[in-house]
């Protein structure tokens, strides 16, 4: 009985994180994306500075985005936080990023099978960096399951949008620029929305410069531009192919 009630516990977390903003991640040969879908709640009564955060920094070296219950991720987030800096104060050195991924599913996945306490109903996209393994993006789910992605979605309509980046992604060579390019096109495809905005998604990215791990949450003029220049490309791709139709004809 206690496992049938872990199972659809389970099942209804992960029915929570199905309906959650979208949350992308894009690995590239010189750094990680993250893309996530902003829901604003409609109220005039709504003080829009104190918007829910959906990138979280969790360390000098690793970031991660939500999809799911905002509360259940607030807890995991500043779990995550401080096992990065008591890992930090011990060895003196960032921890690795899959050790901090695994040691917080290890907490995920305790909490399907104890008696009086329920999954957290929230998936993570993680991005970091390490000496050993370079530039990696994980994805866990409220299971405590998790993996390494090349490119990976979750949230609301993340089926559609992981087929798509099977289509688009470039294995062996895919540089930031186009990562992000690649992340708005699948967003602007996928998002419930007629025009994609700088209001509607949070941009994030994570790359190396010298010796130090940079991670920029892009601003909204940065964002707006990256939106301008993959509008640009899509009607120029969309000319080209008319223009092909027709000769043809």
């Amino acid at each position: 009985r206690r496992v049938r009630e872990a199972v659809v516990s389970t099942q209804s977390t992960g029915e929570a994180v199905g309906h959650a903003a979208t949350c992308l991640g894009i690995l590239a040969d010189d750094g990680v994306v993250l893309a996530v879908e902003r829901r604003n709640t409609i109220n005039s009564l709504l003080d829009e500075s104190f918007g829910s955060e959906k990138i979280y920094r969790l360390g000098s070296d690793a970031a991660c985005s939500v999809a799911g219950i905002t509360s259940d991720a607030n807890v995991l987030t500043s779990h995550l936080r401080l096992i990065a800096q008591r890992y930090e104060f011990t060895y003196q050195e960032s921890i690795p990023v899959e050790q901090l991924v695994r040691t917080v599913c290890d907490v995920k996945q305790r909490y399907t099978q104890t008696g009086g306490l329920r999954p957290f109903g929230v998936s993570l996209l993680y991005m970091g960096w390490d000496s050993r393994y370079g530039f990696q993006l994980y994805q866990s789910d409220p299971s405590g399951n998790y993996g390494g992605w090349k490119a990976a979605c979750i949230g609301h309509n993340h089926a559609a949008a992981v087929s798509l980046l099977k289509q688009e992604y470039k294995e062996g060579g895919c540089s930031l620029k186009e990562a992000l390019h690649l992340a708005v096109k699948v967003l602007s495809k996928t998002l419930d929305t007629n025009k994609l905005t700088a209001e509607k998604i949070q941009v994030a990215t994570l790359t190396r410069q010298g010796d130090r791990t940079m991670i920029k949450v892009l601003s909204t003029d940065d964002t707006n531009k990256l939106i301008g220049e993959y509008e640009v490309e899509a009607k120029k791709a969309e000319d080209e192919k008319k223009a092909a139709g027709s000769s043809k004809a």
